[in-house]
């Protein structure tokens, strides 16, 4: 019945108050309903019966223990490499958090193989249509896309997919579209369903990319289970404090990931801080509108910002801002950091 997939009514998060300089980690009571109400619209139209299929796994492991000492899932060990270095996450978009639509956006099929081959080690879709212009289909295009590169060098990357989520048939359906790891917002949905949706990730064999901002968020999510954290905090500094004493069970890996949040300029500021987030111990970068804010020309696309973060260039001999401080300059040192 369309009853079983309805969103219940929601409660209250009992998660301790924060702040994010993100449209979508500031999100609120309205937003999360119209995300319910977009959620009960599919399910009256009718659930498709693959979808179907997964979201009875689901059910059916729902008195399940979440695993907290499994080895390291796939998307965990790619984001993790040794000390010293950083991975990327491209996040695409059709919307940048203005809520305007991006100028000449590429199609998942052109993009998807270009964040593969400059160094994404994961491609995030934003697939809330409302923030990120995105649907599931994007979600599912990406995946197709890099199965079909699983003969190449380099070879496929995982997506995630990084939908409100809210209930888990939307899990059942990020399983379908092909993508590996879903995104949860503790500050949003709260504990109890931080945990019913890691089970249900878990129990179709996904991963779970647990946002949070604040050092309170970042210890609940490690007590409840998460194994890879995202700091959605703007600021170097605010992002390492969210990690300070941060209490980890011995023998348990948390893989740490730094939101990259783009300036209202033409500067690269963006890729210093994702150098800051390396030297600071964090493991991977989650960059989105960085990506696009410098258009699509040879030097500037995503590409070139992705292969730049994950440079082994040091904050003490270079920077990616122009030598006197303008917007050319720093393009042009984009390109000395590309070759």
């Amino acid at each position: 019945s369309v009853d079983a997939f309805a969103p219940a009514a929601f409660v209250a998060p009992q998660t301790l108050e924060s702040s994010s300089s993100s449209a979508l980690y500031a999100i609120g009571v309205l937003a999360r309903k119209a995300k319910e109400a977009d959620i009960r619209k599919y399910c009256e139209a009718g659930v498709e019966d693959n979808v179907m299929v997964e979201y009875k796994k689901i059910t059916a492991a729902k008195d399940e223990p979440l695993d907290m000492d499994k080895d390291a899932g796939p998307l965990q060990v790619v984001l993790t490499r040794r000390k010293g270095t950083i991975t990327v996450i491209a996040e695409y978009k059709r919307k940048v958090e203005n809520g305007g639509f991006i100028d000449e956006m590429f199609d998942p099929e052109v993009l998807s193989p270009t964040f593969r081959e400059y160094g994404a080690c994961a491609i995030a879709v934003m697939a809330d249509e409302r923030m990120g212009g995105c649907t599931y289909k994007d979600l599912a295009a990406f995946a197709e896309e890099q199965r079909r590169a699983r003969n190449d060098i380099p070879g496929p990357v995982m997506i995630v997919n990084n939908d409100l989520i809210v209930d888990e048939v939307q899990i059942a359906q990020t399983a379908v579209s092909g993508a590996k790891a879903v995104v949860l917002i503790l500050g949003v949905i709260g504990e109890e369903k931080l945990t019913d949706f890691m089970k249900a990730a878990q129990a179709l064999d996904m991963e779970s990319v647990v946002s949070i901002t604040s050092k309170e968020e970042a210890q609940k999510a490690v007590d409840l289970g998460a194994r890879i954290i995202m700091v959605s905090v703007a600021g170097l500094e605010d992002k390492t404090a969210c990690l300070e004493g941060l209490e980890i069970p011995e023998g348990r890996q948390v893989t740490t990931i730094a939101s990259i949040m783009a300036r209202n300029d033409k500067g690269l500021d963006e890729i210093e801080e994702a150098w800051g987030c390396r030297d600071k111990g964090f493991n991977s970068v989650w960059v989105s509108d960085a990506l696009y804010k410098l258009g699509m020309d040879t030097s500037e696309h995503p590409g070139a910002i992705i292969k730049s973060m994950s440079a082994k260039s040091s904050l003490k001999w270079a920077s990616p801002k122009a030598r006197g401080g303008k917007g050319e300059g720093a393009r042009e040192y984009l390109g000395d950091i590309m070759m």
